[in-house]
């Protein structure tokens, strides 16, 4: 099953792949998050996994090696383990930075209250506007998967849809509302904010498919 980072050609949500820091960790744990850090970075996530599994089992309470061992276990699919780890992370430090991945990993389980609570609490905490596109993203997925795609249309549509500077989260929000809109049967508003997103990278995803299966 795929998360909706994932889904219909949607990339990985960049922002978990931010440099990883433990500030009250001894040398080798640094030492070791940062072998770790780089192999995520690089996608090698099976080498991530090897070098985080035995600092978690260790270092229950150490937020940053939770986290970083949660994105990866995330990127491998392996939404129930990935969300113990991210949820661990998010009691540890207090943070909402990651509920997006967490409400993904909850959509692939279709724990579709789970998903909803964290979007109440990611708008609550009212984050980066980054974040928040990231969540609304996730939420609307979640309610097309229950086939709401009305409520998911609405939802998408209150995002920032017309920003004057659009970086790469709107192209994301761009993406996801097109893809609902054709699945809604409004293809010349699917086309249109397909071609928005093109005109702004034409290698984002699966973008040029997607708009030559339009015709």
């Amino acid at each position: 099953m795929k998360g909706p980072c994932d889904t219909d050609g949607m990339p990985p949500r960049s922002v978990a792949r931010r440099p990883v820091s433990a500030p009250k960790a001894d040398e080798k744990l640094r030492r070791a998050l940062k072998e770790a850090a780089t192999a995520f970075n690089a996608e090698r996530f099976r080498d991530a996994r090897r070098v985080l599994r035995p600092l978690a089992e260790r270092n229950q309470r150490q937020a940053e090696v939770r986290e970083l061992y949660g994105l990866t276990l995330y990127r491998m699919g392996e939404w129930r383990p990935a969300t113990v780890e991210l949820e661990a992370f998010a009691t540890l430090a207090g943070s909402t930075e990651q509920h997006p991945v967490l409400m993904d990993c909850h959509r692939a389980q279709r724990h579709f209250d789970d998903v909803e609570k964290l979007w109440d609490e990611l708008r609550a905490a009212s984050p980066s506007g980054e974040l928040v596109t990231e969540g609304r993203i996730v939420m609307a997925g979640a309610l097309a998967d229950q086939g709401r795609l009305s409520d998911a249309l609405r939802l998408l549509q209150r995002g920032p849809v017309e920003p004057k500077r659009p970086k790469d989260h709107h192209l994301r929000l761009w993406y996801a509302l097109a893809d609902l809109e054709e699945r809604a049967g409004n293809l010349p508003r699917a086309r249109t904010l397909f071609e928005q997103v093109r005109r702004r990278d034409a290698t984002f995803a699966d973008i040029a498919q997607r708009l030559a299966a339009l015709g």
